[in-house]
């Protein structure tokens, strides 16, 4: 781990040196604020350039909150389930199994269930239930729960070192959360507007504390990523269920607690004496003793990991391999046969729709997880042989 210290700013805490200018700048001008927690930001070995704020980045701020921070796909994480299922126990052939899945999920931007799966999370208030519908509109909020959206989300079915069975995916709040996030990062750049305020980059307009419109997003963020939380929860209940229809002689079920988190949200907490709302923008929590999702990409592999509780990142770590080719670049530089050569042996879409998300497209995962060594310990390490993607 390195610090820059620039006059005037905040301390960036890095934990690579690949970082490239354009994210360089975004760290800078994130320290630049003013209610930038004392010590500083962190960015995670996957640090790579966001939207205002770069992904792989843990912003604690003191009375405000900067929506595009979050994001759009607010409480966008990882959720994975170790079964009591062997790898000699799968059958020969588990293409069935990946299309039975993908049906099950309905990978892609739209997914609508004809009959709400499970019971969305109430709203706390109804201020935020008409603004849900509003938003909305003609969509059926509720009929989004389990289905896994587009980009780089997924489904997959993965085994570990001693080639047991994980059911391993990747979601967020679908549909909803993207129109709260749009909405909030609007109200807050009309907020800045309004009273005259300078940012090194209007994508990072905040909320200060105390205003309504803070208020509302506290509430309407907090639901959103209890909404994220229940879409993992319902997807891994559809997928074991799949399973278990391919390996109808077994009697399946989850072996080991399964493991759910963000790594896009925020979320009041105290660190260094300061209480501060802490925003991991493509990180996740790694408090002492906590399990934690780190993937790699559709062909690498991921890990299971369990916290170290470094103070200096906020107890945090990082929440994947990070992009080292934007999507369009990656399609330019490569072709679907250096898809289909880096997924060899991974049941998965080997076509057009899906090359930005070749491996090659990713950060080496074995380098960043060698970069946060201080932050978390593997406890297992998993490798997929089904991928559902969502593109």
């Amino acid at each position: 781990m390195r610090v820059i210290n620039e006059e005037g700013k905040r301390p960036i805490h890095l934990w690579t040196d690949d970082v490239d200018d354009g994210a360089m700048q975004q760290l800078k001008n994130v320290a630049s604020l003013p209610f930038i927690h004392p010590h500083g930001i962190a960015a995670m070995p996957d640090v790579h350039w966001g939207i205002g704020a770069t992904v792989g980045s843990v912003i604690a701020t003191r009375g405000a909150i900067i929506p595009a921070a979050v994001g759009v796909d607010i409480g966008c994480g990882m959720m994975a389930a170790r079964l009591n299922v062997r790898a000699d126990q799968l059958p020969d052939s588990l293409q069935r199994m990946h299309d039975n899945i993908e049906k099950a999920v309905e990978p892609g931007p739209g997914g609508q269930h004809q009959v709400p799966l499970i019971t969305m999370p109430k709203f706390p208030s109804t201020k935020l239930a008409v603004m849900v519908e509003h938003l909305m509109k003609l969509d059926r909020v509720e009929g989004q729960l389990g289905t896994l959206g587009g980009g780089n989300h997924f489904v997959e079915i993965c085994l570990d070192e001693e080639k047991r069975v994980w059911i391993m995916l990747h979601s967020g709040s679908r549909g909803i959360g993207n129109k709260i996030g749009t909405h909030y990062i609007s109200e807050a750049k009309k907020l800045m507007e309004r009273f005259f305020v300078t940012l090194p980059d209007k994508d990072l307009a905040y909320l200060p504390d105390g205003t309504t419109t803070h208020d509302d997003y506290v509430e309407a963020v907090s639901w959103a990523q209890d909404y994220a939380r229940l879409n993992r929860e319902t997807m891994m209940v559809q997928t074991l269920d799949k399973v278990c229809r391919e390996l109808h002689k077994l009697t399946v079920s989850i072996e080991e607690t399964a493991i759910n988190c963000h790594h896009n949200y925020v979320e009041k907490e105290n660190h260094y004496g300061h209480n501060a709302w802490v925003t991991r923008k493509g990180a996740i929590r790694a408090r002492l003793g906590d399990l934690g999702i780190i993937p790699g990409s559709m062909g690498a592999r991921s890990f299971i990991v369990r916290g170290k509780g470094n103070p200096a990142s906020y107890a945090s770590c990082s929440h994947g391999a990070g992009r080292k080719h934007g999507r369009k670049a990656a399609r330019e530089r490569f072709t679907v046969e250096d898809l289909r050569r880096q997924t060899e042996g991974v049941v998965c879409r080997k076509d057009e729709g899906v090359l930005d998300e070749l491996p090659s497209a990713y950060k080496d995962i074995d380098e960043v997880m060698a970069n946060q060594a201080d932050l978390v310990e593997i406890v297992h390490t998993l490798k997929q042989v089904v991928c559902v993607k969502g593109n």
